[in-house]
Formats: structure tokens, sequence, C-alpha cells
């Protein structure tokens, strides 16, 4: 039965309606009149219709109580639960307990309801107990387990007093939990133990699997060495969802001490106990570790599974060792072991990024063989690969068996595909490929973006890439500096030096300092326009910025000067403002040399 709203008040004010009656008389009136309404309910409803539910009594129809109602305060009712003289049945005191809470102006009290909590559970009616006590820990909120802790304490009936369990607690914790005060559940355990009460299990159990999931490995590792430390049995597979947590986040060290603790709590290690640290090992680049893990692991007598071999392999394509990972490969095969698709696509993607292109193709090929269907990750490593070597025509075709057997194609596959059209030359495909990409409702990222802007560059479409800048922009992605640059860069060498300064400018009004090379291009764009006063001055924002200019930049600035004829003070060169010289710049001063020798001898 839900609890319905009302406040928690801890006084309470006898009036003067019981004045004349013995304590013990008034529970039994009550009791009495509680036990008719609920016959005199039940016949009603079987007389209208056994087949309805059972409503709730109302029990102000019944006269007795009627009058007793508005005089009667939380003391008695924590007496009647407690006494129950005429044994009324758990159902019928907590139908009448929860009627009261609706009829103001009676308030239950915290110990009213701590007693109703002590009653319920000792009738093994824990779902009533967890719904009464969400109810008060609704109201009473944070910092309240002390508060409900010691209430519990001094409304534990006398006949519970010399047990170390109760399963009151478990619901306590529980509600806690459910509730989302997870330190306060926590308190209530560590109160139970300070006073050396039995530890909770279903309760413990319970706030246990949910700290589990806070997906905070530290904390979860002292909570749970503290409860182990309290008596909760220890389990292999909580220690390893403890390992998988330290190891998702990077840190083995702890993951490592998480795992050397198992056998000192009485425990042998499992296959996923190794898998989980071998794994970490491998993912945190230590495939040594994991090998050394491996070896334990069959001295133990605990042989490798798919799952060990993948995670080892995964490390060794990580790390570019392909003929070891090669070799491992085989080994597992040899043992009887079945590759799955995660082993086969792990081995394919390290043969792909290494420019094993053909081996690739020959696994993928033995994958299929083999019944295991590759997934989307499969297809996508290999056109990844393919695109690699500029092997564009191959790509396609796995892009439509892709879809032939019905994936279909995501980010990845798309900005892979894309990426390799572009550094093909290969534009309107790309460009097609795009306008698919937002047809299938597809955002383009940065990747994308900066892959078309690059080919766009690189084909001599200045203007297309600029609008892929703006696009770019508009999507709500910030453009990089070398991207900037190439769309400088290759306006500058179009001869539309405005623009370029523009697209400086404008990096510069983002809050950038744009790097050497930067500089360097928009110079060059200068300097090959004969405009040397705004080299000159470009040169001097870029010393006044910090920015150190290299010798691309000296040779820039040399070579404009000598092209233009222009008298220039070779102080800009020196040292001093970080400039140095080199071969290729005393050859242009040579030719230099030369040319005026020429016009000499000609005059």
């Amino acid at each position: 039965m839900k609890l319905k709203p009302h406040h928690l008040h801890l006084h309470h004010n006898p009036t003067s309606f019981f004045s004349n009656y013995k304590h013990h008389e008034i529970l039994y009136t009550i009791s009495e009149a509680i036990n008719n309404t609920i016959q005199t309910n039940n016949n009603n409803n079987n007389f209208t219709n056994s087949q309805t539910k059972t409503s709730l009594p109302d029990y102000s129809l019944n006269p007795t109580l009627k009058r007793i109602i508005p005089s009667l305060t939380s003391h008695h009712i924590t007496n009647l639960i407690n006494l129950n003289p005429l044994s009324l049945s758990p159902q019928s005191l907590f139908s009448f307990f929860n009627y009261l809470a609706s009829r103001p102006p009676f308030r239950h009290t915290l110990h009213s309801y701590t007693t109703m909590a002590h009653f319920l559970s000792s009738h093994n009616m824990l779902s009533q107990t967890h719904s009464l006590f969400i109810f008060v820990v609704s109201k009473m909120g944070h910092h309240s387990s002390h508060s409900l802790f010691s209430s519990l304490l001094q409304t534990t009936p006398t006949h519970y007093r010399n047990q170390r369990s109760f399963l009151v607690f478990d619901a306590l914790i529980t509600a806690y939990t459910d509730s989302g005060f997870i330190e306060e559940a926590i308190q209530v355990l560590r109160l139970m133990k300070n006073k050396k009460f039995q530890i909770p299990l279903r309760g413990c159990e319970y706030l246990l699997s949910h700290v589990m999931k806070l997906k905070q490995p530290g904390p979860c590792w002292e909570f749970y060495l503290e409860v182990l430390d309290y008596g909760y049995p220890p389990k292999v597979y909580l220690f390893n969802i403890l390992m998988h947590g330290f190891c998702k986040v990077g840190d083995v060290e702890n993951a490592r001490m998480v795992f050397d603790e198992i056998p000192k709590r009485g425990l042998r290690f499992t296959v996923v106990s190794f898998n989980t640290l071998i794994s970490g090992y491998c993912n945190n680049r230590n495939v040594k570790e994991g090998f050394v893990l491996k070896a334990v692991m069959e001295s133990e007598k605990i042989f490798p599974d798919v799952f060990t071999y993948s995670s080892l392999i995964n490390g060794l394509c990580k790390a570019s060792r392909l003929d070891e990972a090669n070799l491992l490969f085989d080994e597992m095969c040899g043992r009887g072991l079945v590759p799955n698709g995660v082993t086969f696509t792990t081995l394919i993607d390290g043969q792909c990024k290494d420019g094993k292109i053909d081996l690739a193709l020959k696994n993928f090929k033995t994958m299929k063989d083999r019944g295991v269907r590759p997934d989307l990750v499969t297809y996508n490593a290999l056109i990844n690969g393919l695109c690699r070597v500029g092997d564009l025509k191959e790509a396609r075709k796995l892009w439509e068996e892709m879809s032939q057997n019905g994936f279909k194609p995501d980010k990845i596959t798309f900005t892979t595909l894309m990426d390799g059209c572009c550094k093909d030359g290969e534009m309107e495909s790309a460009l097609e490929i795009k306008d698919r990409m937002v047809e299938e409702g597809i955002e383009l990222d940065d990747v994308a973006y900066t892959a078309l802007i690059s080919g766009l560059c690189r084909d001599g479409r200045v203007c297309d890439a600029e609008r892929m800048l703006r696009d770019m922009l508009s999507a709500g992605h910030r453009p990089d500096d070398p991207t900037y640059t190439m769309v400088i860069d290759s306006f500058c060498k179009k001869g539309d030096v405005k623009m370029g300064t523009k697209l400086f400018k404008e990096m510069q009004s983002d809050g950038r300092i744009p790097g050497v090379v930067t500089y360097n291009a928009l110079m060059n764009g200068l300097c090959k326009q004969g405009q040397m006063k705004n080299a000159k001055m470009l040169l001097d924002a870029m010393l006044n910025l910090g920015v150190v200019p290299n010798d691309i930049t000296f040779n820039i600035l040399l070579d404009g000067h000598c092209k233009h004829a222009s008298s220039f003070d070779f102080d800009i060169f020196s040292g001093e403002k970080g400039l140095v010289s080199d071969y290729a710049s005393y050859t242009a001063l040579v030719n230099e040399s030369n040319k005026i020798s020429k016009d000499h001898l000609k005059s």
C-alpha cells in the first residue's frame, strides 16, 4: 500500500479523551474497531463483486474510530504496533497506519515510522518496509542516516535485542541506495559495523552493485576492502569488475594491485581475471607484461582463450610488431581455438595501418571462409587501408559489399573514403560523398572538412576551399592553424594576396597567434607580388609577437628583394633578428651579383 505524503514530527500531545481509560483498554478498543472495519469492508466487497480488487477500508465509518481518531497520538500507535493485543494481521495494522497519515491533524513521528519498519520486516513484508523507508528518506534527505539509525535502535522490540542482524537494516540500506543517497547507505553500514552487528548481506550486496556502477574505481576499491573487512564474503567477479574499472581509465598499476589481492583473500584467479589485466597492459602499450601474465596463467593451468589471444594480438599490432602478431594468431589456431570477429578485425586493422594490405585482404578472405561475419569495424579498417595505398577501386568494391551485407556506412566510412578521394585528386567523387553524408543526416566533423579543404587546395580550387572553410565555421567547427594556412597559401600562390591577408587577419581576430609557417605563406605571396615594404612590415609584426623566423623566412625575403631589385638593409638578416643564412641564400646572392655584373657589361 502506498504511503500518502505527510510531515514527520517528533512530538505529540495527548488529549483529555483518554484520561479516564487505562492504556491497554484503549489499545483493545482501537484494535477491535480496526478489525470490525476491515471485516465490514471485506464483506461489502464480496457482496458487490467478488472479482473486484479489495478496496482500502474507510475507518472513519466506524463510530468508535470516528470518535477516537481526532485525539489519537503517535505514542498510541507505537504501543499498538508493539503490543498488538488482538494479534491483528500486519496488513491490517499497516493499512490503519497509512490511513492515519492522511488524516490531519494526526502526524506520525520518526519513532512511529521506525517502529512500523521493525514490525513489517519481522513479518517478512520487505517491499512494504522498503516503501516506508523510501518515503521517510525522501522527507529527511541528506545527513539523515544517524537519526534514522538511532531511532531504529531505540524502537527495536525487546525480543530482537539479542540479535545482531535485522532485515530492517537491509531495507534501509536499499532505500537509501534507490533514493540516490549512496553516502548515507554507506554510513548506515558503518554504524552497524561500529555496533558490532552482523553484516546485512542483502543490503550490502545491493549497495555494492550500485557503487560498482559509479565508474570511480578508486573509491569503489576502498569501499570493497571496507566491506570485506566487515565480513562480506569475497567474490572473484567483483575483483574482476574493479580491475576492469581501473584498466578502463588506464590505471593498470592499481588494477594489478586488485589482481594481487585475489589470492590473499583465499580465492583463485579465473580466466577473466587474467584476461582483464592482460587487456589492460596491452591497451597501455605494455605487451611484455601481458605475455608475462600469459605465462603465469598457463603455469596455473588456466588456459588462454580467444579473448586472451585477441588482447595480445591487439597489443602487438599497436606496437607495429605484425610478424609476432601473425605468429601468435597461428599459435591460437594451432591450439584449436576459433578466432572470432574481434581477433580477425584486430589483425586486419594492424596490417592495414602497417601498409600490408595484401596480407589484410588474405585474412579477410580467411575470415569469411571460416564463417566469421565481418562487421562495420572490419570493413572500415580495410577501406582505410586501401585508401592509404591509393587503391580506391578496391575500396569502392568493399563499400558496395558492405552495403549488400546490410551494413550502413557510418561517419568513419564516409570520411575515410572521402579523404581517399581527396588525396587521389577525385574531388567530384569526394563532394558527392559529402552530399550523401548530408542526405543521410551524418554531420561532417573536423576531419571531413579538413580533408575536403585540403583536396580543393591541391586541386587549385581555392575559392571552393574558402567556401568550404566558411561551411566548416558555420557548422560550429574551429579550423586549426594548418587548415587556415593551406587556404592562405593557395590564395597567395594564385596571386590573391588580398584574400590571403584577410584570412590571416581573421585568424588573429579569433585569438590565435599564427605560427612561422603561416607567416611564411603570406610573406611569400607579398614577395612574389613585389610588395617588399608590406613584407618588411609583416616581418616586424612577426618579431614583435615573438614568432621566431626560420631559414625559409630568410630565403623568401632574400629572393623577393633580389627578384624585384629592391634596395634593402642587410641587417634584417642578421642573427639579432633570428635569421640564419644557408646555402640557398648564398646561391641567391651569387645569382643576383652575376645579374648585376652582366648588366654592367651590357652598359
